[in-house]
Protein backbone atom coordinates (compact mmCIF):
# COMPACT_ATOMS: atom_id res chain seq x y z
CA UNK A 1 0.00 0.00 0.00
CA UNK A 2 1.52 3.06 -1.12
CA UNK A 3 2.37 5.81 1.66
CA UNK A 4 -0.05 8.84 1.77
CA UNK A 5 1.55 11.87 2.68
CA UNK A 6 -0.48 14.16 5.02
CA UNK A 7 1.38 16.96 5.95
CA UNK A 8 -1.48 19.12 6.71
CA UNK A 9 -1.67 17.26 9.95
CA UNK A 10 1.31 19.28 11.35
CA UNK A 11 -0.79 22.67 11.14
CA UNK A 12 -2.31 22.13 14.22
CA UNK A 13 1.11 22.25 16.22
CA UNK A 14 2.37 25.12 14.46
CA UNK A 15 2.44 27.41 17.36
CA UNK A 16 4.28 24.35 19.08
CA UNK A 17 6.78 24.26 16.28
CA UNK A 18 7.73 27.93 16.41
CA UNK A 19 7.82 27.79 20.16
CA UNK A 20 10.89 24.84 19.88
CA UNK A 21 12.71 26.82 16.94
CA UNK A 22 12.75 29.90 19.28
CA UNK A 23 14.09 28.19 22.24
CA UNK A 24 16.56 26.50 20.10
CA UNK A 25 17.76 29.83 18.81
CA UNK A 26 17.49 31.75 22.01
CA UNK A 27 19.84 28.83 23.07
CA UNK A 28 22.04 29.28 20.41
CA UNK A 29 22.28 33.13 20.67
CA UNK A 30 23.18 32.98 24.17
CA UNK A 31 25.62 30.18 24.67
CA UNK A 32 27.33 31.69 21.26
CA UNK A 33 27.93 35.35 23.22
CA UNK A 34 29.50 33.49 26.26
CA UNK A 35 31.39 30.99 24.41
CA UNK A 36 32.74 33.48 22.05
CA UNK A 37 33.73 35.58 25.34
CA UNK A 38 34.88 32.24 27.17
CA UNK A 39 37.35 32.11 23.66
CA UNK A 40 39.18 35.05 24.04
CA UNK A 41 40.88 35.43 27.28
CA UNK A 42 41.20 31.32 26.61
CA UNK A 43 43.25 31.44 23.69
CA UNK A 44 45.23 34.48 25.75
CA UNK A 45 45.57 31.43 28.43
CA UNK A 46 46.90 28.88 25.87
CA UNK A 47 49.67 30.96 25.06
CA UNK A 48 50.37 32.17 28.40
CA UNK A 49 54.05 32.49 29.94
CA UNK A 50 52.53 30.65 32.86
CA UNK A 51 52.81 27.12 32.94
CA UNK A 52 49.47 26.57 35.39
CA UNK A 53 47.59 28.66 33.03
CA UNK A 54 48.65 26.71 29.75
CA UNK A 55 47.85 23.62 31.33
CA UNK A 56 44.79 24.65 33.32
CA UNK A 57 43.27 25.64 29.46
CA UNK A 58 44.75 22.87 27.47
CA UNK A 59 43.13 20.21 29.96
CA UNK A 60 40.06 22.34 29.55
CA UNK A 61 39.96 22.52 25.43
CA UNK A 62 41.41 18.65 25.33
CA UNK A 63 38.41 17.55 27.79
CA UNK A 64 35.88 19.02 25.50
CA UNK A 65 37.10 17.93 22.07
CA UNK A 66 37.60 14.81 22.96
CA UNK A 67 33.88 13.59 24.85
CA UNK A 68 30.37 13.97 23.26
CA UNK A 69 28.33 16.56 23.94
CA UNK A 70 24.95 14.51 25.41
CA UNK A 71 27.58 13.20 27.58
CA UNK A 72 28.94 16.67 28.29
CA UNK A 73 25.14 18.16 28.76
CA UNK A 74 24.16 14.47 31.20
CA UNK A 75 27.69 15.61 33.36
CA UNK A 76 25.98 18.64 34.17
CA UNK A 77 22.36 18.09 34.73
CA UNK A 78 22.92 14.84 36.27
CA UNK A 79 26.33 14.89 37.64
CA UNK A 80 26.43 18.25 39.19
CA UNK A 81 23.48 17.53 40.90
CA UNK A 82 25.52 14.78 43.05
CA UNK A 83 27.90 17.53 43.71
CA UNK A 84 25.29 19.37 45.46
CA UNK A 85 24.73 21.85 42.05
CA UNK A 86 21.06 21.80 40.85
CA UNK A 87 20.50 23.24 37.77
CA UNK A 88 17.37 23.79 35.51
CA UNK A 89 16.81 22.48 32.43
CA UNK A 90 17.61 25.80 30.58
CA UNK A 91 20.45 26.85 32.66
CA UNK A 92 22.21 22.92 32.20
CA UNK A 93 21.62 23.75 28.36
CA UNK A 94 23.20 27.32 28.39
CA UNK A 95 26.14 25.88 30.71
CA UNK A 96 26.79 22.66 28.59
CA UNK A 97 26.62 24.26 25.11
CA UNK A 98 28.60 27.78 26.16
CA UNK A 99 31.54 25.17 27.69
CA UNK A 100 31.19 23.11 24.14
CA UNK A 101 31.66 26.46 21.92
CA UNK A 102 34.21 27.98 24.33
CA UNK A 103 36.23 25.48 23.45
CA UNK A 104 36.29 24.95 20.38
CA UNK A 105 36.36 28.76 20.07
CA UNK A 106 39.49 29.16 22.27
CA UNK A 107 41.60 26.75 19.64
CA UNK A 108 39.54 28.80 16.25
CA UNK A 109 40.65 32.11 18.11
CA UNK A 110 44.16 31.12 18.81
CA UNK A 111 45.38 29.91 15.67
CA UNK A 112 43.93 33.61 14.51
CA UNK A 113 45.92 35.06 16.97
CA UNK A 114 49.05 33.18 15.40
CA UNK A 115 48.00 34.46 11.94
CA UNK A 116 48.71 37.86 13.03
CA UNK A 117 51.84 39.03 11.80
CA UNK A 118 54.32 39.84 14.30
CA UNK A 119 55.54 42.91 12.42
CA UNK A 120 52.03 44.22 13.38
CA UNK A 121 53.04 43.97 16.78
CA UNK A 122 56.48 45.41 16.91
CA UNK A 123 54.51 48.40 15.17
CA UNK A 124 52.14 48.72 17.80
CA UNK A 125 54.74 48.94 20.23
CA UNK A 126 56.80 51.56 18.68
CA UNK A 127 53.65 53.57 19.39
CA UNK A 128 53.88 53.02 23.12
CA UNK A 129 51.10 50.70 22.90
CA UNK A 130 51.03 48.06 26.15
CA UNK A 131 50.61 44.47 25.81
CA UNK A 132 46.75 44.54 26.41
CA UNK A 133 46.22 46.96 24.09
CA UNK A 134 47.73 46.29 21.53
CA UNK A 135 46.15 42.38 22.02
CA UNK A 136 42.56 44.71 21.95
CA UNK A 137 43.18 46.65 19.35
CA UNK A 138 45.60 45.49 16.73
CA UNK A 139 45.95 41.87 17.21
CA UNK A 140 42.08 40.49 18.48
CA UNK A 141 40.32 42.23 15.71
CA UNK A 142 42.59 40.77 12.68
CA UNK A 143 41.97 37.44 14.57
CA UNK A 144 38.47 37.37 14.42
CA UNK A 145 38.39 38.37 11.07
CA UNK A 146 40.88 35.81 9.97
CA UNK A 147 38.91 33.43 11.55
CA UNK A 148 35.13 34.83 11.35
CA UNK A 149 34.46 31.69 8.86
CA UNK A 150 35.46 29.53 10.89
CA UNK A 151 34.00 30.48 14.07
CA UNK A 152 30.44 30.81 12.41
CA UNK A 153 30.88 26.99 11.52
CA UNK A 154 31.66 26.50 15.01
CA UNK A 155 28.48 28.55 16.38
CA UNK A 156 26.13 26.10 13.58
CA UNK A 157 27.59 23.53 14.56
CA UNK A 158 26.55 24.35 18.21
CA UNK A 159 23.02 25.06 17.39
CA UNK A 160 22.49 21.86 15.50
CA UNK A 161 23.97 19.77 18.34
CA UNK A 162 21.72 21.74 20.53
CA UNK A 163 19.33 19.05 19.61
CA UNK A 164 19.99 16.78 22.18
CA UNK A 165 18.94 19.34 24.94
CA UNK A 166 15.47 17.94 24.12
CA UNK A 167 16.70 14.67 26.17
CA UNK A 168 17.08 16.96 29.50
CA UNK A 169 13.41 18.01 28.47
CA UNK A 170 14.34 20.83 27.06
CA UNK A 171 11.09 22.26 25.11
CA UNK A 172 13.74 23.15 22.02
CA UNK A 173 12.25 22.13 18.23
CA UNK A 174 13.45 18.27 18.31
CA UNK A 175 11.19 18.02 21.74
CA UNK A 176 7.99 19.50 20.06
CA UNK A 177 9.26 17.28 17.29
CA UNK A 178 9.26 14.23 19.42
CA UNK A 179 6.19 15.85 21.26
CA UNK A 180 4.10 15.64 18.05
CA UNK A 181 5.09 12.34 16.49
CA UNK A 182 3.69 10.32 19.53
CA UNK A 183 0.65 12.34 18.91
CA UNK A 184 0.03 12.34 15.48
CA UNK A 185 2.28 9.24 14.73
CA UNK A 186 3.43 10.72 11.37
CA UNK A 187 6.56 10.15 11.69
CA UNK A 188 8.16 10.55 8.30
CA UNK A 189 5.93 14.61 7.98
CA UNK A 190 7.03 15.61 11.69
CA UNK A 191 11.07 14.62 11.12
CA UNK A 192 10.91 15.67 7.37
CA UNK A 193 9.48 19.39 8.45
CA UNK A 194 12.07 19.22 11.36
CA UNK A 195 14.86 18.57 9.23
CA UNK A 196 13.66 21.81 6.69
CA UNK A 197 13.40 23.94 9.91
CA UNK A 198 16.77 22.66 11.21
CA UNK A 199 18.82 23.48 7.60
CA UNK A 200 16.54 27.01 7.06
CA UNK A 201 17.87 28.24 10.50
CA UNK A 202 21.11 27.07 9.42
CA UNK A 203 21.42 29.31 6.35
CA UNK A 204 19.81 31.82 8.26
CA UNK A 205 22.05 32.00 10.95
CA UNK A 206 24.71 31.74 8.32
CA UNK A 207 23.62 34.75 6.58
CA UNK A 208 23.25 37.36 9.78
CA UNK A 209 26.77 36.26 10.93
CA UNK A 210 28.43 36.48 8.07
CA UNK A 211 26.34 40.09 7.78
CA UNK A 212 27.71 40.56 11.10
CA UNK A 213 31.55 39.42 9.93
CA UNK A 214 31.54 42.14 7.94
CA UNK A 215 32.19 44.66 10.06
CA UNK A 216 34.99 42.67 11.99
CA UNK A 217 36.53 41.83 8.29
CA UNK A 218 36.33 45.93 7.97
CA UNK A 219 37.82 46.94 11.22
CA UNK A 220 40.69 44.06 10.47
CA UNK A 221 41.45 45.73 7.62
CA UNK A 222 41.99 49.08 9.06
CA UNK A 223 43.60 47.86 11.99
CA UNK A 224 46.18 46.26 9.36
CA UNK A 225 46.70 49.52 7.58
CA UNK A 226 47.34 51.77 10.90
CA UNK A 227 50.28 49.30 12.25
CA UNK A 228 51.91 49.12 8.98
Amino acid sequence: MAYEFQFGDLTQYAGMFASGAATTLALTAVSTALGVTLGVPGAAGRDSQKAWVRSLVGGYVEAIRNTPFIVQLFFVFFGLPALGIHLSEYVAAILAMTLNLGAYSIEIIRAGIAAVPKGHHEAAASLAMSRGETFRHVVLPQALAKVFPALTSQIIITMLGSAVVSQISVPDLTYAASYIQSRNFRAFETCFFITASYLVMALLLRAVLNAAGKRFLANGQNNRSAAR
